[in-house]
C-alpha cells in the first residue's frame, strides 16, 4: 500500500489526484484493480470530469448549497461545528473507489479524473492506494 499526503486550503475543495495515483500504483505487476481509499469521515474520493476547471468550482459551490453551513446542526467536535462536512462527504462521495487496470494502467474514461474531496478544510489529509490481484 502507498500513501499520498495532501494539504487542503479551503473548507470545501476538490483536488485532482489522478497523476499521483498513477505514480502510487507504479508497476502494477499484473494487478487487476487499484483501490483508492480516504481514511477520513469528512472527506472522500470521487471520479468526475477533469478537463474543465470551471466544473470543479461549480461542484464545490454545489456542495456548499446542497448542505448549508447555517443549518441548526447539533454535532460539534473539538474544532467546532463540522456536521455539514460529514453530510457533504456522505452525500457527495465515497471513502473509496475501485478502478480497473488495463495493462497496468488506470482504465479511466477520456475525461475522467480521480478527485480528493475535502469538506472540512483546510487540513492535512491522507489517501491510501493499493493494487489488487
Amino acid at each position: 500500500m502507498r500513501e499520498i499526503t495532501l494539504s487542503t486550503e479551503r473548507r470545501t475543495q476538490l483536488i485532482e489526484i489522478t497523476d499521483r495515483v498513477r505514480e502510487a500504483i507504479g508497476d502494477a505487476n499484473g494487478a487487476a484493480a487499484a483501490l483508492v481509499y480516504v481514511p477520513h469521515t469528512t472527506a472522500g474520493i470521487a471520479i468526475n470530469e477533469r478537463i474543465d476547471p470551471d466544473l470543479v468550482d461549480d461542484l464545490e459551490r454545489a456542495f456548499q448549497r446542497v448542505v448549508g453551513d447555517d443549518w441548526a446542526w447539533k454535532h460539534e467536535d473539538a474544532d467546532g461545528a463540522n456536521a455539514p462536512a460529514h453530510a457533504r462527504a456522505s452525500l457527495a462521495s465515497s471513502p473509496q473507489v475501485l478502478i480497473p487496470l488495463r495493462d497496468g494502467q488506470l482504465a479511466l474514461g477520456t475525461y475522467q479524473g480521480i478527485f480528493f474531496c475535502e469538506f472540512d478544510g483546510p487540513r492535512r489529509r491522507k489517501v491510501y492506494v493499493a493494487t489488487l490481484r
